[in-house]
């Protein structure tokens, strides 16, 4: 009889958290004040983002979703977004499995999650938008993320 592995359950069903909070927010908007800062691994092989964002952030990046995103779709393994980089509308491809951090400071909520790189791309699946960048690393650094900082005092 094999261990279970509580930590890749609890990374699963934190992830359905954060799908579940997007679906919702996909069809419905931002209710109140909430808003997200959304961390994900740009080096992750799945991720597909424009190739200036990959050259400034080659290892990890934050976007934010609150007054100007678009086009937000929620897959079971992925989500799409559309952001505005200096006036230019791009779209964002991210698997959960690239996922650092989700946090919605409006609520003081804030989850932590261990990056996967060992997932191949879903052949079925033609909802991946965006653009790649090939040179890909596969990496694991463990990093930590300090949520203080975004705690209202």
């Amino acid at each position: 009889m094999a261990d279970f592995k509580y930590d890749e359950l609890v990374q699963k069903a934190l992830i359905g958290v954060v799908k579940e909070v997007l679906e919702d927010t996909s069809k419905n908007g931002l209710p109140g004040e909430h808003h997200f800062y959304i961390r994900f691994r740009t080096d992750h092989p799945l991720t597909k983002i424009p190739a200036f964002l990959k050259k400034q952030h080659p290892q990890e990046v934050m976007i934010v979703l609150q007054y100007q995103f678009w086009n937000l779709k929620v897959y079971n393994d992925h989500f799409c977004v559309d952001l505005s980089f200096n006036g230019n509308q791009e779209t964002l491809n991210i698997p959960f499995s690239a996922l650092t951090a989700f946090v919605d400071p409006s609520v003081k909520f804030a989850l932590q999650f261990v990056p996967t790189f060992d997932n191949e791309p879903d052949p079925s699946d033609d909802n991946n938008d965006g653009t790649s960048d090939d040179d890909s690393k596969n990496s694991e650094d463990g990093t930590i993320i300090n949520f203080e900082s975004f705690r209202k005092k």
